[in-house]
């Protein structure tokens, strides 16, 4: 970050100022001071007018009131944001709360105690109850509409401070005597804080400041430190809730007067005096530390004596009452950002995300892409890439470097050892340095790669693409540097503290002043430069002929690195510094095509220079992206940042450098042949490219024709080309209105000339087919009609790339895209509309099989199977059948409702049975036409072939169906009380045990025994549930109980086999089951399905209307 002054408002009558405080959502400014002095202020803001344009807000004042109401000195003035109230008190304890009404502001509220000072009041996050805190050890907490909530009176203690958490469930108390008292919200004593910064200090010292930070804007990273506290003396402790054992400590130096978070918690401002310096210099200093005590900026302040700050809203500026005037300073913070490839990647935190939000916005095209990344330290970008430096882990000291392309997709991450705190890329390397050593990635980008290349890659690491060095080694080329961490930790004297590259040298400064130049890609060491200052920023132009160097007080130098200048001995040293030398400088970028021209951010102006003369600066406040072709692109990250979630493409600014407006203005003006003179004496592709658009505006084409060969643009000269052969002179004109991209105005021409087929020529070329339509709508022709086509279909396509299924399918229907219909169908779930397509499709059609695959991955088989015949594919529609029958296994085992499990048993098996029938009709029809009985043969082995690849299922496909028929009805049967027919029908259970499970069978029939009184049966059954496998011992154990109980009761008689049983196991084969009562059918005459094939006893047949099994109608 950087910071300077740029206001000082003074206060009439040379009134001291005590406080300051600033309102973050309305801008209002309050400040008090002695005799009863408290005034309003308020700095003009920006009109949507000067953001655009880029311009930093006028710095005037434009709201102005002194509220009369305190006598004594004010000490104490707080803002409450959500209800808009100020609060202020002064040293005779008179407390009052004012009010803003229709642009004024007047008392609400008086409260005065008359026995002590208010010392410090506190509103809560959400802005419902303040806490005051009094001398003489009284607290008060009362509601924002004015009732005391509940008091206290703290006995024996003097009372300083007061800070709310953010959670409003705990009140920090700071004593007179340095301690912390920790209380709930209903002023309970809980704990003393632990003050680890005050260890081995002796001498009096008192609290400066105590600021929690609320989270209100996120945090910078999770378990972030919120709570600051400062002491006088200069001592400091961050942590990150009031129970932290291990708090980050910092010895500022300073006798601190007043600390505040800025309003998103990354930067902690401390204001103060210098220790050991005379009264009659410029002692006041604010220093700027990030949550992890990291010093960033020192600012000096004029005048005596230092009494407060208050951070503007956004975070951009700074307000510092010092004896009777208030400073204002302004800040430009080090974003988290970059720019590639048209792309501006920037970084911000969310109140309700733990991560960094990254976002990635295509300024192009006004699209941008969103990644969460946790703990991000930078980002580093380079042409079409950019480089995400984050914390691998929060327990682990472990961090990676993610290469991503414009859009955010991760292409490679590395995972390194040191921390990245600077990090520069080039088209082939990324280098990543902490404060001892340097960490070197050649990456690779493929676009395709084979997979000998993959395997290359996999072997990278070890053939040397990832080196490290440390600084003190004095590297001599490619065989050193290995990725040995071990020397990487070990520490130095002189820290690095910038580093920068290009495709042949890489820099890198240190504290000392020194800078180290290394040769890209062997990583060597060339020589080294000394420098005056301390780098904090290392910029190289496109040649490394010469380096910039921005220093931490902003003062921008320039180092020639070729050429060699004597020192004051008279030795020959490497490097020379150039004259030029400018302050406050906060951000600069060479341009990408002339090592002579830079651009500079110095304040709120932007200066460009030429071999260091610079041209008038344009007011402006934002960041340079870009610098080439004579045209600087500039974004106003501050106004990005104020809505991160919408970036506007009026805040990326494109400013034009002197010598490209002064050659537009001679074109303009003195024409085209005195204009290409000028640009001959200051050459540049750009100029000649603005010559040759100008002569191409006014058919010019010899001019413009020699201007695009001197600035290569070789499609540029093809054109002029293609122009000349044209005879009409509109023709040209309109042309030419299309290279420019007046496409409008082209159309329209052309449709003058009654060319439509141009006009819609042109709009194919640009993708605009709702406009193609159009056209084709106002004409007719022959060839329409498959144009017509087309724009139905590229509609169809725009609709559908959006996931707009519906509109979509409106257009392919016209268009007669079969193959995109039956996608929308199938992504809008429309199933009818899928079979209506495959019904109305010719047989074998290419599509069949894909929307067959579509009805079985929804599970609708007899669709499924139907498409699968109608392209004559018998095995899949097989295979379906199968599928469907497994999907029944599986819900058996799932011990799913037995209705449901026979009615997918029912469906797989009619499939089946209409595969087979299709086939056999497909077969006949074959061998009609052949007539033969060796075709005969031949077909009926092909259908077996078919068939036999599948599993037993095909054999027998209603095996499943009748299992479960057999199961339901004895169960039926048992509750009707018909349990001779139960036992008899639970029999036939014994035979599908691979399709029920054994326990669930012979539990049945020893049930069905039991009731029928057959115990011989009953007690078959149970010895072979007791020799079940599958049963666990605790219910092997309550079936043998259960066999007790019953068989000491009713012993079990052997009874003798009925004539029933010699039939069922006779030579001749079993009988015919009866389908309705389970019974065997013994009679000449019965009825049979002719679906299913199952029989019915014919007296039984004359009850049902449909085959109580496959369910198909009586005949």
């Amino acid at each position: 970050m950087f910071i300077y002054l740029f206001k000082k408002i003074a206060i009439p009558g040379n009134t001291r100022l005590k406080c300051v405080s600033w309102n973050k959502t309305q801008g209002f400014i309050a400040c008090g001071g002695e005799d009863g002095l408290l005034k309003v202020l308020k700095l003009e803001t920006q009109t949507d007018e000067t953001k655009i344009k880029g311009l930093a807000a006028s710095n005037n004042i434009s709201v102005t009131q002194t509220l009369e109401g305190h006598s004594g000195f004010v000490q104490v003035v707080t803002w409450n944001e959500q209800y808009q109230k100020l609060t202020t008190s002064d040293q005779n304890g008179l407390i009052i709360v004012w009010m803003l009404y229709r642009g004024s502001w007047y008392e609400e509220m008086i409260n005065n105690r008359n026995k002590s000072v208010v010392r410090s009041m506190s509103w809560n996050a959400d802005g419902q109850k303040i806490c005051i805190v009094y001398e003489d050890g009284a607290v008060i907490v009362g509601s924002v509409d004015g009732n005391r909530i509940w008091g206290k009176d703290l006995k024996g203690t003097h009372l300083c401070h007061v800070a709310w958490s953010s959670d409003s469930k705990i009140l920090l108390f700071g004593m007179a005597n340095g301690e912390i008292h920790i209380y709930d919200n209903q002023g309970n004593f809980i704990v003393k804080m632990k003050l680890s910064c005050l260890v081995n200090l002796t001498g009096a010292f008192s609290i400066a400041g105590i600021h929690w930070y609320h989270g209100t804007q996120g945090y910078i990273e999770p378990n972030c430190p919120c709570l600051a506290v400062c002491y006088n003396n200069g001592r400091c402790q961050i942590m990150r809730d009031e129970n932290d054992y291990n708090p980050v400590l910092m010895d500022t130096g300073i006798n601190i007067v007043c600390i505040q978070w800025n309003p998103n918690g990354s930067v902690l401002a401390v204001a103060g005096s210098l220790k050991a310096a005379s009264q009659d210099k410029d002692v006041n200093v604010v220093q700027f530390y990030t949550p992890f005590g990291e010093h960033l900026r020192t600012l000096k302040v004029p005048g005596k004596h230092i009494s407060s700050l208050a951070w503007e809203g956004g975070g951009l500026k700074i307000a510092l009452t010092v004896d009777h005037y208030i400073y204002f300073a302004n800040i430009r913070p080090h974003y988290k950002w970059g720019y590639c490839s048209n792309t501006v990647v920037y970084a911000y935190t969310r109140a309700d995300r733990p991560e960094c939000c990254v976002v990635f916005w295509d300024t192009k095209n006004n699209e941008k892409y969103v990644k969460y990344v946790k703990s991000l330290i930078s980002i580093t970008t380079y042409g079409d890439f950019c480089v995400l430096a984050t914390k691998a882990d929060e327990n682990q000291p472990q961090y990676v470097l993610v290469l991503c392309n414009s859009i955010g997709t991760p292409l490679d991450p590395k995972y390194i050892d040191i921390e990245p705190l600077f990090v520069t890329m080039t088209k082939t390397h990324v280098i990543a340095a902490s404060k001892e050593a340097f960490y070197v990635w050649q990456y690779r980008v493929a676009k395709k790669l084979t997979a000998m290349e993959i395997n290359q890659l996999a072997r990278t690491r070890k053939e040397g693409r990832e080196r490290i060095y440390h600084i003190d080694d004095t590297s001599s080329g490619p065989g050193d540097g290995h990725l040995d961490y071990s020397r990487a930790f070990e520490g130095t004297r002189d820290p690095i503290c910038a580093i920068t590259a290009s495709d042949k040298i890489l820099l890198v400064g240190r504290e000392s002043g020194t800078i180290q130049r290394y040769s890209l890609p062997s990583v060597a060491v060339v020589k080294s430069y000394t420098l005056d200052c301390r780098a904090y920023q290392l910029s190289l132009n496109c040649n490394a002929s010469r380096l910039a160097i921005i220093d931490l007080s902003g003062v921008l130098t320039f180092l020639d690195l070729d050429t060699r200048a004597a020192d004051s001995t008279g030795q020959q040293e490497a490097g020379e510094q150039l004259k030029l030398e400018r302050k406050d400088v906060w951000d600069m970028k060479w341009a990408k095509d002339n090592p002579d021209l830079f651009a500079m951010m110095e304040k709120t102006r932007m200066y460009v220079f030429r071999n260091l003369d610079p041209e008038e600066p344009i007011q402006t406040s934002g960041y340079i992206c870009n610098f080439e072709d004579l045209e600087i692109k500039s974004v106003l990250l501050d106004e990005i940042l104020k809505n991160p979630e919408h970036p506007n493409k009026d805040y990326v600014i494109n400013f034009e450098i002197r010598s490209l407006r002064d050659s537009r203005a001679l074109i303009e003006k003195v024409g085209i042949e005195e204009s290409s003179q000028f640009i001959e004496d200051n050459p540049h592709p750009r100029l000649w490219r603005l010559l040759a658009e100008a002569a191409l505006q006014k058919l010019d084409l010899q001019t413009a024709e020699q201007a695009f060969v001197r600035c290569k643009d070789y499609q540029g000269i093809k054109f002029v080309k293609r122009l000349g052969n044209l005879q009409s002179e509109s023709m040209k004109q309109a042309e030419v209105a299309a290279y420019f991209s007046r496409f409008e105005e082209a159309e329209r021409m052309y449709l003058d000339m009654d060319r439509r087929d141009l006009a819609i020529g042109l709009r194919i070329k640009l993708g605009d087919w709702f406009r193609v339509l159009q056209l084709l709508k106002t004409g007719s022709g022959d060839s329409d009609d498959a144009l017509l086509e087309q724009a139905h279909n590229a509609i169809g396509d725009y609709f559908a790339d959006r996931q707009k299924w519906l509109n979509a399918v409106q257009y392919y229907v016209q268009g007669q895209n079969q193959e995109r219909l039956a996608e929308c169908y199938y992504m809008l779930e429309d199933y009818q509309g899928l079979e209506n397509l495959a019904n109305s499709l010719p047989e074998n059609h290419k599509l069949l099989p894909d929307i067959a695959y579509m009805f079985v991955r929804v599970g609708m088989c007899e669709q499924a199977v139907s498409a699968f015949l109608k392209c004559n594919q018998p095995k899949d529609a097989v295979d379906t059948c199968v599928h469907l029958n497994q999907i029944a296994d599986e819900e058996s085992k799932k011990r799913t409702k037995p209705l449901r499990v026979k009615k997918l048993y029912v469906l797989s098996a009619l499939l089946m049975e209409q595969c087979h029938e299709q086939m056999q009709n497909a077969q006949r029809g074959k061998v009609k036409e052949k007539s033969s009985e060796s075709a005969s043969a031949l077909a009926g082995l092909l259908e077996e072939d078919v068939l036999s690849s599948t599993n037993r299922f095909a054999d027998n496909a209603w095996r499943g169906a009748e299992a479960y028929h057999f199961f339901i009805l004895a169960q039926k049967q048992l509750y009707k009380g018909s349990v001779d027919a139960a036992l008899k029908t639970a029999l036939h259970l014994r035979d599908y045990e691979d399709i029920i499970p054994a326990v669930e069978i012979y539990s049945l029939l020893a049930l069905c025994a039991c009731a029928n009184r057959a115990f011989d049966t009953c007690s078959k059954a149970f010895v072979k549930l007791e020799s079940l496998e599958t049963l666990k011992p605790e219910q092997r154990q309550q079936y043998e109980d259960l066999a007790l109980e019953i068989f000491t009761r009713y012993r079990p008689k052997h009874n003798k086999k009925s004539d029933l049983d010699d039939v069922l196991e006779s030579e001749d084969g079993k009988p015919p089951v009866c389908v309705a009562t389970g019974a065997p059918i013994l009679e000449y005459r019965f009825w049979m399905c002719s679906v299913c094939k199952h029989c019915m006893k014919a007296k039984e047949a004359g009850h049902y209307n449909a085959c109580p099994l496959c369910h198909s109608t009586v005949s």
